[in-house]
């Protein structure tokens, strides 16, 4: 069993909800509508963009594809079925992505991947992402995809992450005069061969790791996953695909093959976290604060998307849509509505949880999705610092959880 946000939700169940058909349909509209409108009124290309989004959400969400949980689950309890299927995501686009960004181009597209510097700013903005992954109940793609599933604890995490990234955007000229070694990409030190070789040897280690942990402490493996696609209770390929749920293993897959249409549609791999600071950006300047003239906001990039719309920016665009997605696969399986009852310490722990996530993805470059999955799968040496730190950070995050009421995994026997 795997555990999202705060509770478990791979439990087996006698009778299975059918499809919301009130949902699936308002979700369809908003998919079908928002692809017309942005189509007309930015780009037919923002349009694909935002249909990718919803695909990624709807991954997700049958999937129940998380990070923070996955990590807490492996630290706690040592079960590593969520951290084996990211090692295999992780492969997969390290052997599309690394290819490609040798030669430049992806189907004639230029393309750059996701490096940044590796230093002190990347050290700790992952470390406060991972103490604030924890307490949020869900990492940077998680909060979309669960917000997008109608939980109301989430929707605090998103707008404090939403707070905490335009925060980062007004500190982070400051962090990025702090020590660093600057941007390594071990293509570039290593050669193609060498660096696909030592990525996939320390994703295979990483995963043979995990399989010794659990075999060790539960003396069995749990591999995650639902069956594949057609299989288990008689139930129609296209039912299994559309209505969930998806095995860890299948989601793991999908979602790369995603990531490389993103990176030949896009230009870069899958981010998340820029959508957010702009979206705070956007917010901030309605309510009347100068955010146009902060150093950040001044940059050409930046600057150039704060006067724009918030469907012409890749990220931001499929931000939206991965919302839609979730909220489409919601309607599809049945199961829209909120995963836990509020209370004051959950909530207070949402907004701590989502400023820390906020301003740590800003200092570290991105967050689990932009430094940690397209990062490493660029061949960018921040991407593993982040993991490193982010890992030390939910430790932390985890020892703090019990502090305001949330569910901690208990360690079980090893023949449980």
């Amino acid at each position: 069993m795997s555990v999202i946000g705060d509770l478990p939700c791979r439990a087996e169940a006698p009778a299975r909800p059918g499809p919301d058909w009130r949902i699936t349909g308002l979700a369809l509209a908003l998919l079908l509508g928002g692809m017309t409108y942005i189509a007309s009124t930015v780009a037919v290309h923002q349009a694909v963009l935002y249909a990718l989004g919803a695909a990624l959400g709807l991954v997700l969400f049958h999937a129940a594809f998380g990070f923070a949980s996955t990590w807490r689950v492996f630290l706690v309890d040592g079960r590593g079925a969520g951290l084996r299927a990211q090692m295999l995501m992780l492969a997969l686009a390290t052997a599309i992505f690394l290819p490609v960004l040798s030669q430049g181009t992806f189907f004639g597209q230029p393309v750059g991947g996701a490096l940044a510097p590796f230093g002190v700013s990347v050290l700790v903005g992952a470390f406060l992402f991972g103490v604030g992954m924890q307490l949020g109940g869900g990492c940077a793609s998680g909060t979309l995809y669960t917000v997008g599933g109608g939980s109301g604890r989430m929707l605090v995490t998103l707008v404090f992450f939403i707070i905490g990234s335009l925060l980062g955007t007004a500190h982070l000229p400051w962090w990025l005069g702090t020590p660093s070694l600057g941007t390594i990409s071990l293509v570039e030190e290593m050669g193609l061969p060498a660096a696909l070789v030592v990525q996939l040897g320390l994703f295979a280690l990483i995963a043979a790791a995990t399989v010794v942990v659990e075999k060790r402490r539960h003396g069995r493996l749990e591999h995650g996953g639902a069956g594949l696609p057609g299989q288990g209770g008689g139930r129609r390929f296209a039912d299994r695909i559309w209505r969930g749920p998806w095995p860890l293993l299948i989601g793991g897959v999908v979602l790369a093959l995603l990531n490389a249409a993103t990176l030949a549609l896009a230009g870069h791999p899958w981010t998340v976290s820029f959508g957010y600071a702009l979206w705070g950006a956007k917010a901030a300047t309605a309510l009347g604060v100068d955010v146009a003239s902060w150093e950040f906001w001044t940059w050409p990039g930046p600057q150039r998307f704060l006067a724009g719309s918030v469907f012409a920016q890749s990220t931001s665009v499929m931000n939206f849509g991965i919302i839609v997605g979730a909220f489409l696969a919601a309607g599809l399986a049945g199961k829209f509505g909120p995963l836990r009852r509020l209370d004051w310490g959950s909530v207070t722990a949402a907004a701590v949880g989502g400023i820390l996530m906020g301003y740590g993805a800003r200092l570290a470059f991105g967050c689990n999705v932009g430094a940690y999955f397209s990062g490493i799968a660029s061949g960018s040496l921040h991407g593993w610092l982040w993991f490193a730190a982010a890992l030390a950070g939910t430790y932390i995050g985890t020892a703090l959880r019990p502090r305001f009421g949330l569910f901690v995994e208990r360690r079980r026997a090893a023949t449980a």
